[in-house]
């Protein structure tokens, strides 16, 4: 199965460090981030759990839920979260998924027909409040994953669904941002009443509206 973005994520019950885990129940209201490791005890892994519990108040302030998954059991698990503990001085915060049986992992895609059939691709799938998928990235077994990048693409979803903007290239918080084109100069006048600088018609480059989050 290919997930494709804005389709419902598919919901699912299973087990992990926290519990059985009820996939739609437990993200409710919230943002999501599922991501994916091939195994437990694997080295990029570690470091990347790691960042996402030291994450916490940044997952927070944005309504944000992760949960990690790997096709090894909850007590595997376990063992591999002292191991974290130890090496990145981090603790987990988040629930882990226990994926032993691949019902996660076969819903979501995440097992090329060409790999190990027990090896999870390292996948990352950001879902929105309405449980639809938002964004789906790849990394190969050698590449850690940029949270700093998966926070600031949480940022555009945020800030894009608030407004009627996009983010241009490079973009990050507080930097101009391009009014729409499916929005006409006199409904631009109506929601940024500040003015914008008009490139081409079709861009049209205006101050950062308010995130979502943001305390200003």
């Amino acid at each position: 199965m290919t997930i494709q973005l804005g389709q419902t994520a598919p919901d699912f019950e299973q087990d992990s460090t926290i519990g059985r885990l009820h996939f739609h129940d437990y993200l409710g209201e919230n943002w999501g981030v599922l991501f994916s490791h091939p195994r437990d005890y694997t080295p990029v892994c570690t470091t990347e759990l790691a960042e996402v519990a030291r994450l916490k108040p940044e997952w927070d302030k944005r309504s944000v839920k992760p949960i990690g998954l790997s096709v090894d059991p909850a007590e595997s698990h376990q063992g591999w979260a002292r191991d974290i503990e130890e090496t990145q001085v981090q603790a987990l915060n988040f629930p882990v998924i226990a994926d032993a049986d691949r019902t996660v992992s076969d819903l979501f895609g995440m097992v090329h027909p060409a790999a190990d059939p027990s090896i999870t691709v390292r996948s990352v799938f950001i879902i929105d409040p309405k449980k639809k998928v938002r964004l789906v990235l790849t990394y190969p077994p050698s590449t850690g994953r940029n949270f700093a990048e998966i926070l600031r693409a949480i940022d555009s979803l945020q800030l894009t669904d608030a407004h009627k903007v996009a983010t241009p290239v490079n973009w990050t918080e507080g930097q101009p941002v391009i009014i729409v084109p499916a929005l006409s100069d006199a409904e631009a006048r109506e929601r940024f009443p500040g003015g914008w600088k008009t490139l081409k018609p079709y861009l049209r480059i205006v101050e950062q509206p308010k995130l979502p989050h943001s305390a200003t």
